[in-house]
C-alpha cells in the first residue's frame, strides 16, 4: 500500500503492515464530536495533552478518513507503538489543515 501526501495521506504501522491516515473533513468532525469541541482552538488545545485513550479516538477517525474502517473498529487490540501513532497523528494534522 501507498500513500499519497498530495492527498494528506501519512504511513502508520499497525501490526507489521503500513496502513493509511488520512485527515478529512468527517475524521475532523468525528474527533471534535468525541472531544466535545465546537471550534478549533479548542480541539488544537485538547490535541496538545492527549492520553492514549484518545490517541486511539483520533487514529481510528484518522483511519476512516484514510479508508480503512475495517481496522479502526479494531485499533485498540493492534500493535502499535504509542510514539510512533502520535507522531503519524501530528503529521496527519498538518497536512490535513496546511491547505
Amino acid at each position: 500500500m501507498s500513500v499519497n501526501g498530495a492527498r494528506g495521506e501519512v504511513g502508520l504501522m499497525i501490526g507489521g503492515a503500513e496502513r493509511r491516515l488520512c485527515l478529512t473533513l468527517g475524521a475532523l468532525a468525528e474527533i471534535e464530536t468525541a472531544f466535545g469541541c465546537t471550534e478549533l482552538s479548542e480541539l488544537n488545545l485538547r490535541m496538545r495533552a492527549l492520553s492514549a485513550r484518545d490517541l486511539l479516538v483520533v487514529v481510528s477517525a484518522l483511519l476512516r478518513g484514510g479508508g480503512e474502517a475495517e481496522l479502526a473498529g479494531e485499533v485498540a487490540e493492534a500493535d502499535l507503538a504509542p510514539g510512533v501513532a502520535a507522531k503519524a497523528v501530528a503529521e496527519a494534522f498538518s497536512l490535513g489543515l496546511a491547505g
